[in-house]
């Protein structure tokens, strides 16, 4: 499963941008990169771990702006398709995934 969230925080004032701040960095410390701009993401090993992921973010929410957050399976993840504009890049690396044997 992986957990994506999407966010639209203000940035005017002082205040904002702290809370900002401190909500990316707690997406950061449970785990979260970042897929683009405002868009992190992580991948969980069942649904249940995407749960308290979701749980954590809905627990650190900022007083203003928006946060979505959609849970996808890894064959959903799998059928992204990525587009470029006329100056093509490298796409980054995968996520690195848990690996249990």
């Amino acid at each position: 499963m992986w957990v994506v969230a999407m966010f639209d925080l203000p940035t005017d004032t002082k205040q904002a941008r702290r809370a900002y701040t401190q909500f990316r960095k707690r997406l950061i410390q449970n785990g979260f990169t970042r897929m683009q701009y405002s868009v992190y993401i992580r991948h969980c090993a069942s649904e249940e771990n995407a749960a308290v992921h979701t749980g954590r973010i809905e627990r650190s929410l900022p007083n203003d702006g928006e946060v979505r957050v959609i849970i996808i399976t890894d064959k959903q993840f799998e059928r992204m398709r990525i587009f470029w504009g006329k100056k093509r890049k490298r796409p980054e690396p995968p996520p690195q995934q848990l690996e249990l044997f």
